[in-house]
């Protein structure tokens, strides 16, 4: 069975976690990812956070898979020579330099459709146009630039950023779909084009129900699903909502039991109208089924806070587990916090290859996602990380070098 992107070749220029997230996602489709690092050193993130001495880290190892290797000098006469004979052999070029890198180094837009009218060039940027545009971005700047920072957190603290990487990886995602229509376009109208993904536009895309929350805010001047109606003040930008459902569902993280030594022994809650009846039956409040001030969501949204506290003091009688299985028995929507360690062991994650346990010469056994996404008839099977330039030889033999050139290249450290 062949893989979805079969035949795709993608140059890969990218570094750190948004453009290898992208070019991943590409290489466990079945594109044939070639990766170009600087010879003796490579992506930055080969020696970040190691935690084996002279290793590949985790960090670049989990980012990095199924792809190829190969060192260039592309400063140098010979290392253009070989970067313009790729460009002209692949379908796509990523990239997440500096504002402007690619065409110091020579190679402008107009240059790349000269060599490869079809090239696809995708990018990775901070921001897009605009008067940040030349400003360098990491996820934590981005998180707080598109808008996730503000509305993250509880009202009476200071705005926060969440642990998952919408910034850096959310972007990838984002440039990942955007490179796949391009090259379906390409179809039709036989040309390349231009592919950018701005990092701050990643996000606010992920953050589109807090504009649509800034819209109601704005001519209403209240929300009355977060938690400061109906006692606390709004001001006049969305704010931070704590624990609350970004739908039309209240719900809540309530204690579970054991929340005293387990920092994850928690419980999401989601207290769904339909299903009224069935949460004050299980967490025996049935005399709340007929009363006024609960029996409609109108009457409970101010006092919301009362909800909670009686779902909570039912929830700290079990675990998070035993919560779960009986509050689904009621079709109760819920979910328990689960901590890395969990997921990890999780056997059904394993099975789907949502979580991967892969073998690499160096390191040796480690776990890994695998790809989030499922195709029936194109299964991903995830392949270990690159040694650096491991496929040198490989790729510059692919493009027409005998020994003797390669050894030439070696020679005059362009490889």
């Amino acid at each position: 069975m062949g893989k979805a992107l079969d035949g795709v070749r993608i140059l890969d220029f990218t570094h750190v976690q948004s453009g290898p997230t992208c070019t991943q996602l590409l290489a466990w489709f079945g594109a044939d990812v070639i990766k170009v690092e600087r010879a003796g050193a490579g992506d930055v993130t080969r020696e970040q956070l190691r935690d084996i001495p002279d290793v590949d880290s985790l960090y670049f190892t989990m980012l990095n898979h199924n792809k190829r290797s190969i060192t260039l000098d592309t400063k140098s006469p010979s290392g253009k020579e070989i970067l313009e004979k790729l460009i002209k052999r692949c379908d796509v070029l990523v990239e997440n330099f500096a504002p402007g890198a690619l065409d110091r180094m020579g190679f402008t837009w107009e240059r790349v459709q000269a060599l490869n009218p079809k090239m696809i060039v995708a990018s990775v940027k901070g921001f897009g146009p605009g008067p940040y545009e030349e400003c360098k971005v990491y996820e934590n700047v981005a998180q707080c630039a598109g808008g996730a920072a503000s509305t993250t957190g509880f009202d009476d603290g200071p705005p926060l950023v969440t642990g998952a990487q919408i910034g850096d990886s959310g972007t990838g995602l984002h440039l990942a779909l955007g490179i796949v229509a391009a090259l379906y376009q390409r179809n039709s109208t036989g040309r390349g084009q231009k592919v950018l993904a701005a990092m701050q536009d990643g996000v606010l895309n992920l953050c589109r129900v807090k504009l649509r929350d800034q819209q109601r805010l704005a001519r209403n001047g209240v929300m009355q699903e977060y938690p400061q109606y109906p006692n606390g003040e709004f001001g006049d930008a969305v704010p931070r909502a704590g624990n609350a459902s970004g739908g039309g569902q209240p719900g809540s993280i309530v204690k579970c039991k054991g929340w005293e030594t387990d920092p994850n022994a928690y419980l999401y809650f989601i207290a769904q109208a339909p299903i009224w009846k069935e949460i004050c039956n299980v967490i025996g409040k049935e005399d709340w089924i007929t009363n006024p001030d609960y029996a409609t969501p109108s009457a409970r949204l101010p006092r919301l806070k009362q909800v909670f506290e009686a779902i909570e003091q039912w929830t700290m009688t079990k675990t998070k587990f035993e919560a779960m299985d009986l509050l689904n028995k009621h079709d109760i929507p819920c979910g328990p916090i689960l901590s890395m360690k969990e997921l990890a062991a999780e056997p059904s994650l394993r099975a789907t290859g949502t979580i991967v346990e892969v073998d690499h010469p160096k390191r040796g056994k480690y776990l890994t996602v695998g790809n989030p996404i499922k195709l029936s008839d194109s299964i991903t099977e995830v392949t270990r990380s690159p040694l650096l330039g491991e496929h040198t030889d490989e790729v510059l033999a692919e493009l027409g070098y005998g020994g003797q050139d390669i050894a030439g290249f070696r020679a005059k450290k362009v490889i």
